[in-house]
């Protein structure tokens, strides 16, 4: 006669059969503090800089008689005072855009031959000399740029407005030396380029290798491996550095205020002498403004600081989405 065993169920859930709680080693707790203590900090560092600026550029903007984003005019010593940032803001834009426009397509280039094209031999140094001018001080690219590249550029910016004249942005209207936000832009292009060379090519050689190599295999050319492997990959990489070169451009003081011929106009004519950038005018006015002009200058650079802001918050949003659409599509 077969009998049937019977199983007793689990017993039901409860304190006693809860997993063990793993106790925190000082080590772990040690660092979890540094790291918490460091976000702190620099959230509190942070809401000091905008607080000091905002506060000062508030006792300026006050007494300003002119719209401070429109008025084409810096004149806060004067009676009345009358002070703006629209020529400011004007050439900032123009020559960080210029030096983007320039120095983004290069270093990836850059980038791709030291990872994927040179010779171990040739990478190495190569790379190296990159970084070393990543370290160049900016006072050096400055004293380059008026001694060496503003003499030298008057020959392109004379071929410019002879074949591209028609385009207004290249006509050049009067006369003088090349000392304008074109300029600035080509310098601010070399400053930037090793910046954006270094990161870019830091995430070109994350690349996975089964990636590149299965490319391969099926058939690939190397340039349809970087098509398909490599620039996908460090899309988000390159978005990164562009705007951390994007950050120094806008922000750069000595080097532009050496280069450029100021003056409070805002002319289409980018070959024509003058404009202006924030730090280049925060640089060269402030030793010889008195107090309300400090708070001026400082209104100016609190423009400047919003604008570096925003400029990364719109970096950090691209990414994420990027992050977001690459993995709904995985």
């Amino acid at each position: 006669m077969a009998t049937t065993t019977q199983t007793e169920a689990p017993p039901p859930p409860g304190p006693a059969a809860a997993a063990p709680k793993t106790k925190t080693r000082p080590g772990d707790r040690v660092f979890l503090g540094l790291s918490r203590g460091s976000g702190i900090t620099l959230l509190v560092l942070m809401a000091a800089i905008a607080g000091f600026l905002s506060y000062r550029a508030v006792l300026a903007i006050s007494k300003d008689q002119g719209n401070f984003l429109t008025t084409f005019e810096w004149n806060p010593a004067g009676d009345p005072p009358v002070f703006g940032i629209a020529v400011l803001a004007f050439g900032t834009i123009v020559s960080s855009v210029i030096a983007m426009a320039i120095a983004v397509p290069v270093a990836v280039g850059i980038a791709l031959f030291i990872s994927h094209y040179a010779p171990r031999r040739l990478a190495a140094p190569l790379a190296y000399i990159v970084d070393l001018l990543a370290a160049v001080p900016s006072i050096i690219y400055g004293l380059w740029g008026a001694i060496f590249l503003v003499p030298y550029l008057d020959g392109l910016n004379q071929w410019l407005d002879e074949y591209m004249g028609w385009t207004y942005i290249f006509d050049k209207a009067g006369d003088g030396p090349a000392r304008n936000l074109f300029t600035v832009g080509i310098l601010l292009a070399i400053m930037i380029l090793p910046i954006i060379t270094n990161v870019t090519r830091e995430v070109f050689l994350q690349v996975p290798k089964m990636q590149e190599e299965a490319a391969l295999a099926l058939g690939a050319t190397r340039w349809e491996v970087i098509r398909m492997s490599v620039l996908p990959f460090g899309r988000s990489g390159i978005i990164s550095a562009s705007m951390l070169g994007l950050g120094r451009a806008l922000g750069e003081t000595m080097a532009v205020a050496v280069v450029l011929s100021p003056s409070f106009l805002i002319s289409g004519h980018l070959l024509d002498p003058g404009g202006g950038t924030f730090a280049q005018n925060i640089a060269s006015k402030f030793n010889e403004a008195n107090e309300f002009g400090r708070d001026a200058l400082i209104a100016s650079g609190l423009v400047l600081f919003v604008i570096t802001l925003l400029v990364n918050g719109a970096a950090r949003w691209i990414i994420a989405r990027r992050k977001e659409y690459s993995g709904a599509n995985a």
